[in-house]
């Protein structure tokens, strides 16, 4: 009987000890959980991410097939929880992450060792990029990450990638009010692809955000943000640039001097002839004024009142003269 008590003992430990003791565990403050139950998800029934309205609006119409995935229960940080032998565990970090843009996950080795990527510019310069991307796992669509496909990070570089090198590739400058008042002549020197993408990174990296938006509805990973920092052209090319830029800078320079001074002009053309007309209006208010009251003096003491203000005025112009000549009738006469 001994015997048998100790084997009865013994399965009694082993038993707490695979299904009780091995079966708890937690899940950490930046960690979620998804369990399944011989081999499938534990899911909320008759729901799926089309029924988030935020991740089916990331979703063109034919996307929405594709990429429907059931919402499977999530278990938020703490602990202890428990599990059967029969299901399964699996843990995925939510924490915000950054890789390099040249970054290859199946080939580490590839694109100088994941430093920079090498993209074609719409002038056929081979160019190398640099920057970094942020990025996440989404809660809100652990299927996608965990069940989805095998490795969800390779199917979002390779996304980004294909779209960045898409991008330079097709790249123009946002038009603006400088770019159209500059001279027709400019127009060839501004447009060099290389240099769009070196004034207007920070449109690019907003494209780019904006074409990201929808890798956390295709494969439960939530782009952050891309930062593109740099544009290195080829060596032998980049004198050849420095030389354009130069005389560009140097153009621009002249042509704003050019129209600084012929505003400069403008305005002083412009007090010249307010101040012109300013004199003309002083010289005839005073006629005006004369007339207005000469036109008063008629109307209150009609003719006679006229001849008197002229002989009074007659009079006052002979005291300030110092000599007049006088007209004789006799002299008229012959």
């Amino acid at each position: 009987m001994s015997a048998i008590a100790g084997i009865c003992v013994g399965l009694t430990a082993w038993f707490l000890l695979v299904y009780l003791v091995a079966g708890l565990y937690t899940v950490d403050q930046n960690e979620r959980a998804v369990k399944t139950r011989f081999g499938r998800a534990l899911r909320i029934e008759g729901k799926t991410t089309l029924d988030d309205p935020e991740l089916a609006a990331l979703l063109s119409g034919e996307e929405r097939e594709r990429y429907r995935c059931p919402q499977v229960r999530v278990i938020p940080p703490g602990g202890p929880y428990f599990k059967w032998p029969w299901e399964r565990v699996y843990k995925v970090s939510v924490a915000v992450q950054s890789v390099n843009v040249a970054f290859d996950p199946e080939t580490p080795a590839a694109n100088h060792g994941g430093s920079v990527l090498e993209a074609v510019t719409k002038d056929q310069l081979n160019t190398g990029l640099t920057g970094q991307i942020r990025y996440r796992v989404s809660e809100r669509n652990l299927y996608a990450y965990l069940f989805g496909i095998k490795q969800p990070i390779v199917h979002v570089m390779g996304y980004f990638v294909s779209v960045l090198r898409e991008k330079i590739a097709t790249f123009e400058a946002p038009a603006s009010a400088a770019a159209q008042a500059q001279a027709p002549g400019l127009a060839d020197v501004s447009g060099i692809s290389i240099n769009d993408i070196r004034k207007n990174l920070r449109a690019l990296n907003d494209v780019m955000d904006q074409e990201g938006r929808s890798s956390v509805a295709r494969y439960g990973i939530a782009l952050d943000a891309s930062l593109i920092t740099g544009i290195d052209p080829p060596r032998e090319v980049e004198s050849a640039l420095a030389a354009i830029n130069t005389a560009h800078n140097q153009v621009s320079s002249e042509i704003s001097l050019a129209q600084a001074a012929a505003d400069q002009k403008i305005v002083q053309s412009r007090r010249a002839v307010e101040i012109e007309t300013l004199k003309a209006q002083a010289e005839v208010e005073p006629l005006t004024a004369l007339a207005r009251q000469l036109s008063d003096l008629k109307r209150a003491g009609g003719g006679n009142a006229l001849i008197a203000y002229l002989r009074n005025v007659r009079l006052g112009l002979f005291s300030r003269a110092k000599q007049f000549v006088l007209a004789s009738r006799e002299w008229e006469g012959r």
